[in-house]
């Protein structure tokens, strides 16, 4: 119980997959056809992309990048919208979450040695907005959009087709929330780096990204891949092995076997059926505010051949409640160590700037589609 208690409170979506999956197990009784439900793919794909991405981040491709894009003297606004826009464009290849776990850090450390403290709340915020917008422009921006990508075999070009209108919306309006803040100038020095650049895991990181986006367009075989991506990391860096997200993973496996389960079962398959049918968009948006977009993903890509609607309406539903995307949790727990930090008001401006980042999205959609 006392371990159970311990994952709820750690891995909270993870916990809750479990328990859907377990409930769904009584309904439809565990078989091979389990088996079928698994999306090894996108596992696959999952595993390595995080193996990457975590490598680049120890040998400091990321810390490099912000200090570089950040220091020296500027005036505030081009100060806060280079903090806002490095998620943003970062997350259209190294996901949301690692955007966030890498950018917001920066921003608390810059703010505080200027005394911008005033301004946390507000940046912190907007770099949340910022990496779940940009996240939707690729297939690796975030978990969901890899699954849509796989599960629904899509081309390069069928995808682009449907984001990047959504994402090139979105830039301006992200610039246009920088004129908020009061003008000035400010001088940024940052201390030394603990993190080193070591150019030669670099390029060797380069090289296997590179690998990783070819399996994602159907280039190279996921299962090739895999087997590149151990062997390089068991012959050069092994320890990476344990900074990979395996409850990321775990969670998906859950949410598979519970689509899967319930699927099987005539009643809700055709309820949501009926309702994606009418309303595929809205639905998709308003589970991803309850359940988070990347098991909305999974659960509802099982009763809709509509993947467009879908997409958008699991991108943009990121947006909404601090559950609705995993990576807004990340941005909270980042907050919520700072010095001074208060719940309830960056709660309340998160809030308020979502309601407002979806409102905006959907008459834009709206008008997209007439």
């Amino acid at each position: 119980m006392n371990k159970f208690l311990t994952i709820l409170k750690k891995e909270p979506v993870l916990a809750a997959a479990a328990l859907c999956m377990i409930v769904s197990m009584f309904f439809v009784p565990p078989s091979a056809a389990y088996i079928d439900y698994i999306d090894f793919r996108v596992l696959a794909l999952l595993f390595c992309l995080m193996a990457v991405v975590a490598g680049l981040q120890r040998h400091g491709l990321f810390d490099s990048l912000a200090r570089h894009v950040l220091t020296g003297r500027m005036k505030r606004r081009t100060l806060f919208a280079e903090l806002i826009l490095l998620p943003f464009f970062s997350s259209m290849l190294v996901t949301n979450d690692v955007a966030l776990i890498t950018f917001v850090p920066f921003a608390i450390l810059i703010l505080e040695l200027t005394g911008q403290q005033e301004h946390l709340i507000f940046i912190i915020v907007m770099q949340t907005v910022a990496a779940n917008l940009g996240s939707m422009a690729t297939p690796v921006g975030n978990p969901q959009n890899l699954y849509i990508y796989s599960a629904f075999h899509l081309s390069a070009g069928d995808f682009f087709q449907v984001v990047l209108l959504y994402t090139i919306a979105a830039f301006p309006l992200l610039l246009f929330s920088v004129f908020l803040c009061p003008k000035g100038e400010i001088s940024v020095e940052l201390p030394e780096s603990e993190n080193p650049v070591d150019k030669r895991f670099i390029g060797m990181y380069l090289i296997l990204f590179v690998l990783c986006l070819l399996s994602v367009f159907h280039v190279l075989h996921y299962g090739i891949l895999l087997a590149v991506i151990c062997i390089t990391l068991a012959a050069a860096e092994r320890s990476l092995f344990k900074q990979i997200d395996y409850c990321l993973l775990l969670t998906f496996v859950c949410f598979f076997v519970f689509a899967g389960n319930i699927g099987s079962v005539d009643a809700i398959r055709q309820f949501l059926q009926d309702l994606l049918n009418s309303h595929p968009l809205l639905t998709s948006m308003l589970a991803s505010q309850v359940i988070s977009n990347v098991p909305a993903a999974v659960l509802l890509s099982g009763f809709t051949q509509d993947w467009k609607a879908l997409l958008v309406g699991t991108d943009i539903g990121g947006l909404g409640t601090p559950i609705a995307s995993l990576a807004s949790l990340i941005s909270l727990k980042l907050y919520m160590k700072t010095a001074g930090s208060n719940i309830a008001k960056y709660l309340g401006f998160f809030v308020l700037a979502n309601i407002i980042g979806l409102g905006i999205a959907l008459i834009f959609i709206y008008f997209a589609q007439l």
